[in-house]
């Protein structure tokens, strides 16, 4: 049941030019599903011209108009949740429970775009002289390149789309090669809700072709990139060469504060869920745990026995709880960090190895007394990996998460209405989240500081990126 992904440009589902494809292979299993169209240059060359043209009409498309277009959009996604969730587990490998509710929630994410994008307010502004009007009003910047990835096929690009759809922009969606089909299913509901041509086009091919393509081109007035730190600094550099805005939702390595008062059941379940879900790979992910002293062992235990009882294998089976790494490079990746870790003193507790010989599995891991020189402690593991290291107070434990470059989010658990606020002030982050895990919602803020990025993808401040002020003023003759 899994397509053949084909582009979609000014209207059209279309092999790239060239007829070139590459290979979508399920993490599973190892088993190729289908092929996947390769944009080469003349497909960009396309795609930016039906992007131009897409933007002179829907930015006369009236804001109440494109409102309802896109809350059509957000019933066929609901329509049609059971199948594309089903082919998100077959081409990211994350449990079909998972995949169901990340459809349900990128529906929710264009509900509320197409609510803020009749809510684009300018303002009045009192003048000095009889006769003079002042106003600000804000205008669609113009075509917009979304560069996604493939942890969340979905969710990445339905907040990019909708807030640039919302404020009047046209897009070219550069989706994510390992997970196409969940990205193109979006498209299609866009497109079958009544998007005109070349307002909605999507591209995949070689992501540094594409981005070196695109960002300097003059048809391109914005770009919006989510993916690692070290990328997202060289897509932003050329665009500062041009003069081109960017959105930058980057790597993460977050920190969890539990203090001795805290609720320990709380800050285990609801950590232990943050940190597996996905495998592990979530930009928001908990991954260093400062525990303060007096309750480590017995957090360290609690958790490790939740990461034991998950249960690991095709996100299409049942009762699958954990599923397989997006790609082989992953089990690469947490085999050295484990090795690593444990070579420089760190304690193994649980998980820690492939599981099997087909397919990208991985056993839940937690590390103890990590040290902080464990590559583990400085580079975003990105994988179902928990660091766990003793404090010995709040401002140990502050230090600590202050100490890395990133700033994406991060937790604390603590009954101590002062702690909560010393940890809400004092922890650089874009997003701090007390006592439960409460991030990613539409209607709030989404992004980071520092080498996290900058710039929100969530809440009403998010359509203002796609928006351009401008100011007038009027004599009256």
């Amino acid at each position: 049941m899994y397509p053949d992904v084909e582009l979609h440009i000014d209207g059209k589902w279309q092999p790239a030019c060239s007829g070139r494809t590459m290979p979508v292979v399920n993490p599973a299993t190892e088993a190729v599903l289908g092929a996947l169209a390769h944009a080469g240059i003349a497909d960009l060359d396309a795609a930016l011209a039906a992007a131009e043209r897409g933007f002179c009409t829907w930015r006369e498309v009236s804001v109440f108009e494109r409102s309802k277009l896109m809350r059509r959009a957000a019933v066929l996604l609901r329509e049609r949740s059971e199948e594309i969730a089903t082919l998100m587990t077959l081409e990211q490998g994350k449990p079909i429970a998972e995949a169901r509710g990340e459809t349900n929630a990128a529906a929710d994410i264009i509900d509320w775009f197409a609510e803020e994008a009749r809510r684009a307010y300018g303002r009045v502004i009192p003048s000095r002289a009889s006769g003079v009007s002042q106003m600000l009003v804000k205008e669609p910047v113009g075509p917009v390149a979304a560069f996604t990835p493939w942890n969340f096929p979905l969710n990445q690009a339905v907040r990019k789309i909708s807030a640039a759809l919302a404020a009047g922009c046209s897009v070219i969606l550069k989706g994510p090669e390992e997970t196409p089909a969940s990205p193109a299913a979006l498209v299609r509901a866009f497109v079958d809700a009544g998007l005109p041509d070349g307002v909605l086009n999507l591209v995949y091919g070689d992501p540094a072709e594409i981005s070196g393509y695109l960002i300097p081109h003059p048809v391109i007035r914005k770009i919006s990139f989510t993916g690692s730190t070290a990328v997202g600094k060289q897509l932003a550099a050329l665009a500062g060469l041009h003069m081109k805005r960017v959105t930058m939702e980057l790597g993460g390595h977050a920190p969890v504060i539990v203090l001795a008062d805290a609720d320990m059941d709380r800050a285990v379940q609801s950590m232990a869920a943050a940190k597996f879900r996905n495998a592990g790979q979530i930009c928001v992910a908990p991954t260093r745990f400062l525990i303060e002293e007096p309750v480590y062992d017995r957090f360290v235990e609690a958790f490790a026995s939740v990461a034991r009882g998950l249960k690991v294998g095709d996100g299409m089976a049942e009762g699958v709880t954990m599923g397989a790494l997006a790609n082989p490079r992953r089990l690469q990746a947490m085999g050295d960090l484990v090795q690593d870790a444990v070579a420089k003193g760190a304690e193994l507790v649980t998980g820690g190895r492939r599981i099997g010989n087909i397919g990208n599995f991985f056993e839940p891991t937690v590390l103890s007394r990590v040290p902080g020189d464990a590559e583990a402690m400085n580079a975003e593991p990105f994988g179902p990996m928990a660091l766990m290291v003793p404090v010995g107070g709040i401002d140990e434990a502050v230090a600590e998460a202050n100490r890395l470059p990133y700033g994406l989010a991060a937790y604390g658990f603590t009954r101590s209405a002062a702690m909560a606020a010393k940890m809400s002030s004092d922890i650089a982050s874009g997003m701090v989240s007390i006592n439960h895990y409460g991030l990613a919602l539409p209607e709030v803020p989404f992004g980071g500081i520092n080498d996290s990025g900058f710039g929100t993808e969530g809440g009403a401040d998010a359509l203002q990126a796609y928006l351009n002020d401008k100011f007038v003023t009027h004599l009256a003759s």
